[in-house]
């Protein structure tokens, strides 16, 4: 039994303070001792009895002083260890240190509404980050919250209801026709022409290109084995960009993709051109990549700007023969991927099967990507029922013209005899 300053009994875990205040306590789901305090012993008890009464409906949390910061870390290292690649580490990292710390990474957990979540959305809009940015930030905040209600360090998820509009559907960068051929006319014979047509007949991703090896190839079953990527970047523990050869994206980018002729002849040319700049007297090449098939001229493993500088170079030539307001447009080598998804729709191929090939989790995935060039497939593909609806019509005409000549002009001219020799 507690007691007042002036010895007066306050009951079960109640007492006073010397600086006045009443303290009422309680062991809360968590097994953690809480503590309550109140002006008066009226108020206290107030107060207690509705953090028992949030404790027995599980709406308070095991500590809610954590901040945004400290429960990103917990985040990171816990709920993320062993779930995504070093290279996603990397970008989750930028991602939170560059969009979300600065505005929440001091606050507590409990003190983030969804109000100030959604002004930082906007915020980013107005300064020109555009949907894949802002999605990038919600669904980074989503999860997080998701794991501190998992673990009790957060009552509610104040993301769960935001969603980020794109204004607008962006179509993924694809080569047409006409600048396929001009593209690939011009890198005819060059150093990267290989590592070019390899990436548009394939479809596999930049860095599944760069960290093809021999042992990759299977040219009697014709087939590339796609099992791993290759990246740049500055990870834990580097001092400064350096390549890391990790795993494909996802589970399912581990695959088989078919060589057609075009990518069987150019993965064998590449083989050769190998052997010539392994053999020139070039640096000696990085431990662990000696066996990289494509490279630079140096032996050096290829990386996303050396492979755009290649693109721009070719892109460049190009535009030297073209009027200011025909210029080709320069695009970036994830390019090559798309334009080998969109060739496979125009030729018909099972969207089921374009996914296999280019690797993506699931079918909605390739769908949604390649939504504009299946609608163009399938206006294609109508104009060709139409065709066949006219084909049969006009069948039906020629029956009926035969008929007619058939039947009613027999009939015809024999009325007319009658009626002459009547």
């Amino acid at each position: 039994m507690g007691k007042s300053l002036k010895g007066k009994e306050l009951g079960a875990g109640f007492y006073q303070r010397k600086d006045g205040k009443y303290c009422g306590r309680f062991y809360d789901r968590f097994g953690v001792r809480r503590y309550i305090y109140g002006k008066t012993i009226t108020e206290t008890r107030e107060k207690l009895n509705t953090a028992i009464y949030e404790d027995k409906m599980q709406m308070n949390v095991a500590d809610n002083s954590i901040t945004l910061d400290e429960w990103y870390h917990k985040w990171l290292e816990i709920h993320k260890y062993k779930i995504i690649a070093p290279s996603t580490r990397v970008q989750y990292e930028g991602i939170y240190k560059k969009h979300i710390q600065p505005d929440f990474g001091r606050m507590k957990l409990k003190d983030i509404q969804a109000l100030q979540i959604r002004g930082k959305l906007v915020s980013l809009d107005k300064e020109g980050f555009g949907y894949e940015t802002q999605n990038k930030v919600r669904i980074l905040l989503l999860d997080m919250f998701d794991k501190a209600v998992l673990d009790n360090v957060a009552i509610k998820n104040p993301v769960r209801k935001i969603k980020v509009v794109r204004d607008e559907e962006k179509e993924p960068r694809v080569l047409n026709g006409q600048e396929q051929s001009e593209f690939f006319d011009t890198c005819k014979g060059t150093f990267y022409d290989n590592l070019f047509t390899v990436g548009v007949t394939s479809g596999l991703r930049p860095g599944e290109l760069y960290a093809l090896m021999p042992d990759d190839l299977d040219f009697k079953k014709k087939v590339i084995h796609v099992t791993k990527s290759l990246s740049y970047q500055k990870f834990d523990g580097d001092t400064k960009k350096t390549f890391h050869m990790g795993k494909t994206k996802t589970k399912s980018s581990y695959r088989d993709v078919p060589m057609n002729k075009r990518c069987e002849i150019a993965l064998k040319k590449q083989l050769m051109q190998k052997r010539v700049v392994a053999g020139k007297g070039s640096a000696k090449p990085l431990k662990g990549f000696e066996n990289l098939i494509f490279t630079t001229k140096f032996n050096t493993p290829i990386n996303s700007q050396i492979y755009c500088d290649a693109i721009k170079v070719i892109v460049s030539e190009i535009n030297l023969m073209k009027d200011e307001l025909e210029q080709f447009d320069t695009f970036s080598g994830h390019c090559f991927r798309h334009t080998f998804a969109t060739r496979c729709f125009e030729a018909g191929i099972q969207p089921k099967t374009v996914q296999k090939y280019l690797g993506h989790a699931t079918l909605q995935m390739t769908m949604d990507l390649y939504t504009h060039v299946l609608e163009n497939h399938l206006s294609d593909e109508m104009d060709k029922l139409e065709d066949r609806m006219d084909t049969i019509e006009l069948l039906g005409d020629n029956i009926a013209e035969e008929r007619y000549k058939r039947e009613y002009e027999k009939e015809f001219l024999l009325s007319t005899k009658s009626s002459k020799i009547g």
